[in-house]
């Protein structure tokens, strides 16, 4: 009969060899020099992006930056741009949220195809999309006819279309966001609450918009930025008018052509507010699990 194991020999290293160190998948290796054709790449890929920033800030008129940035100009220009990202972005969220809910939870044929169409905006150039919503939505288009000739509605070259022409670039990152969060919830909550007697509209608006509210949260500030940076589409759809469609983009590039000074302060101005939505979203896009 074999003699049981002393606790102290249980303990004791394996006679083959070494106890192996399991490593969890989500550790990281810690330690160690990295190999220099990986460091190289890595060096001159972070130049890249970050000398165009530091040279704007070289090259910026600071001594006459708080004259540039009190102009009427300047003011009309930043107002709108914040007016219109804002209603871009209410705009995104009313036709958006239900449609990732759609996306996320709904089973039905072609869906890939509607995901694909809604990610288009995202890899159209700017451009090809004015032009898109001019042919859809001008005094001639395939809608914009029947808005013009009804009710009077004209929307290019106004104020309505630049705040569309943003909600049409900007909404696809809040789709996206609100999307993969509702697909990181629990859709036994929604359930539940059906089981209770509670009706799929009032589930999904007492029960999973608390559950998604830290994604359309997200998805909101992301299109709100993209809306406040569009310039392609803005400037085919609505027009560069001063006070009714120029925005900040599009000021920066009338001021590139007549005074550069003036450029580079209105461009400080939308690197700061790209700073800012960088810094209110570290906690989701910017730390490491």
């Amino acid at each position: 009969m074999t003699a049981p194991l002393e606790s102290g020999a249980a303990a004791g290293p394996r006679p083959d060899g070494p106890r192996r160190r399991r490593v969890r998948p989500g550790n990281r290796v810690r330690g160690g020099a990295a190999p220099l054709p990986l460091l190289v790449p890595a060096l001159i890929g972070l130049a890249f992006l970050v000398l165009p920033l530091v040279a704007l800030l070289i090259r910026a008129p600071w001594a006459s930056m708080p004259e540039l940035l009190t102009s009427t100009e300047v003011w009309q220009a930043l107002r709108l741009s914040l007016i219109c990202a804002t209603a871009a972005t209410a705009v995104s969220m009313v036709i958006g949220v239900p449609l990732a809910w759609l996306l996320a939870r709904v089973e039905f044929p072609g869906r890939g195809l509607v995901r694909a169409l809604v990610t288009l905006p995202l890899v159209l150039p700017p451009v090809v999309g004015g032009v898109a919503l001019l042919m859809a939505l001008g005094r001639n288009g395939v809608v914009g006819q029947w808005l013009d000739s009804w009710f009077g509605i004209t929307l290019p070259f106004t104020t309505t279309g630049v705040i569309l022409a943003e909600a049409f670039v900007a909404m696809p990152f809040l789709v996206i966001s609100v999307e993969g969060t509702l697909r990181a919830a629990d859709p036994r909550y929604e359930e539940a609450a059906t089981t209770l007697g509670a009706s799929r509209f009032t589930a999904f608006r007492r029960v999973t918009l608390p559950l998604i509210a830290p994604g359309i949260a997200a998805g909101a500030v992301l299109a709100w930025a993209r809306a406040l940076g569009e310039f392609g589409a803005t400037i085919t759809f609505a027009g560069n008018f001063p006070g009714r469609t120029q925005t900040m983009p599009l000021a920066v590039y009338l001021a590139l052509q007549s005074d550069p000074e003036a450029a580079i302060a209105l461009s400080l101005v939308l690197l700061a507010v790209s700073i800012a939505v960088l810094a209110g979203l570290r906690d989701r896009w910017m730390t490491a699990s």
